[in-house]
Order: structure tokens, then sequence, then C-alpha cells
């Protein structure tokens, strides 16, 4: 086990908690709200983006234009069974999401969801670095680690978890101002 792996792993969590961030929507109209959704098609969970043109043709409008009519109503309803709470317009060729302006008792459920998904973040995080003292640990007790050394590396680990947990909270006030802003 060694810094730079760890640290690999850290940076990919918290990489994944701003995709995570990026699918919340913020009164704009982006196509990154679409990320999570993957649609039945032909039996299989296939991603949205796979089956679908998808644009913004303005800033309160998503547009999504499948590559096969028949994949349309199985699009329609992976779009209604998201978190998204948006109402799909089909109009028998492709689909309009009309994003309307954010009340604020939505805003308080988005600051919800973008907490629970940057403690989500921030328990990956914490999995890692007990993964990786875990090994120091064991190679300690295997005597291939001398004990003062596995110490020292265990404390530039509890560094490196503090600063990752820090950027996932920059990165959740930073959403949240977003979100919250009118």
């Amino acid at each position: 086990m060694n810094l730079s792996e760890t640290d690999q792993k850290m940076r990919k969590a918290i990489e994944a908690t701003a995709n995570n961030f990026n699918t919340i929507r913020t009164g704009r109209a982006s196509i990154s709200l679409l990320d999570r959704i993957s649609v039945e098609y032909y039996g299989t969970p296939t991603p949205l983006k796979s089956l679908a043109t998808i644009n913004t043709p303005d800033a309160s409008t998503i547009f999504i234009q499948p590559f096969d009519r028949t994949s349309l109503k199985g699009i329609e309803k992976a779009i209604m069974e998201s978190d998204l709470g948006l109402p799909p317009n089909n109009d028998g060729k492709a689909i309009r999401l009309n994003i309307p302006p954010l009340t604020a008792e939505r805003r308080k459920d988005l600051v919800k969801m973008l907490t629970k998904l940057a403690e989500e973040g921030r328990v990956a995080i914490r999995n890692i670095r007990r993964d990786a003292i875990d090994e120091l640990r064991k190679q300690e007790k295997d005597a291939s680690l001398p004990e003062d050394e596995s110490r020292d590396l265990q404390e530039e680990i509890q560094k490196l978890t503090d600063k990752a947990i820090q950027q996932v909270e920059k990165l959740l006030e930073s959403k949240e101002k977003e979100v919250t802003t009118v």
C-alpha cells in the first residue's frame, strides 16, 4: 500500500461526488441532470446518453431525441420514475423536459439531496482510509513494515483524508450556493 495509490483513490471519490452533484438541477437546463438515468432497452438497463441525442435549446428546456423511436416510451418511463421531479412531454418523436424555476421548498429538498451525496462521498473517502490503514497494520503485523514507519504513514493517510473531505465540503458549499441562489 502506498500513499499515491490511496491519494488517487481519494481523488476518484471526490470526482465521483462532483459528478453526482452535477446531476442535481440548479434552475437552469443542463444535460448532466440526466447522467444517472438508465432506460430499460430490450431488457437491458442502458444509459440515456447511449439512446438519444440530448441538448438544451434554451435555459429552461432539455430536448431528448432518441435514435430509435421505439425507445421513446422507455425513456419517458425512466424519466418519470427518476428523482428529477420533471414531467416529460412526449410528442411522438422526441421528449422535452421543461425546467421550472425552483421553489423555496424544492431548493431545500435539493440541498438535502446534496448533503446526502456529500456524506456518501465522505464515507467513500473514509472507507479508502480504513482500507489503507488496515493494509499498513497487516504489513506491520507481518513484520514487513517497522512500527514507527507504519505510524508515520498512517498520519500521512489521515492528512490525505482530511484534505479530501475538505475538498468535498468545498464542492458541497459551492453547489449549495448555486442551488439556493435565486
